[in-house]
């Protein structure tokens, strides 16, 4: 099976499905471990480990969520003379918007007695290794060309 020659009009970057099928196979993923986690969580520490990893579960798919988010926002430009520009400004923002809610974060949870912080960390950390892994699953699986957005010159008239 090909795929259909892409209109060389449309300057939509190809990428676009792929993290859009990224985006919701991590939804799928937080799913399950916000069932798992909080089902542990629960049984390990009462409501303070069901809250916990519900809260880190969040965190995890927020954060997965806000690259892939500004990417796509970023991709809008394509074709535009400020793409570059734009594309890498929108990214970089992204992160400094996850690094600085990660602050903020650590500064109001640590030391909550509501929750179990051994589950919090548990929970997060198996959002982000399973994200990473959707990641890799997700573009692996795409039957995407190496050279997808490139636009070759015409080829020489011989008048």
């Amino acid at each position: 099976m090909t795929a259909a020659p892409r209109d060389p009009a449309d300057r939509t970057p190809t990428s676009n499905p792929v993290l859009r099928r990224a985006l919701a196979w991590g939804g799928v993923l937080a799913a399950g471990i916000a069932v798992v986690g909080g089902i542990v969580g629960f049984a390990v520490a009462g409501a303070e480990g069901l809250v916990s990893a519900l809260l880190g579960t969040l965190i995890a798919v927020v954060f997965m969520g806000i690259t892939a988010a500004s990417i796509l926002l970023a991709n809008r430009f394509a074709g535009s003379d400020l793409f570059v520009g734009a594309f890498f400004g929108i990214v970089l923002g992204g992160w400094l918007l996850k690094f600085i809610l990660f602050i903020v974060l650590v500064v109001l949870l640590r030391g909550a007695d509501w929750l179990d912080p051994v589950v919090l960390f548990l929970a997060i950390v198996a959002g982000v290794i399973g994200s990473l892994v959707v990641d890799v699953l997700v573009v692996a699986r795409s039957r995407l060309p190496y050279a997808s957005d490139t636009q070759l010159p015409p080829p020489p008239s011989h008048d």
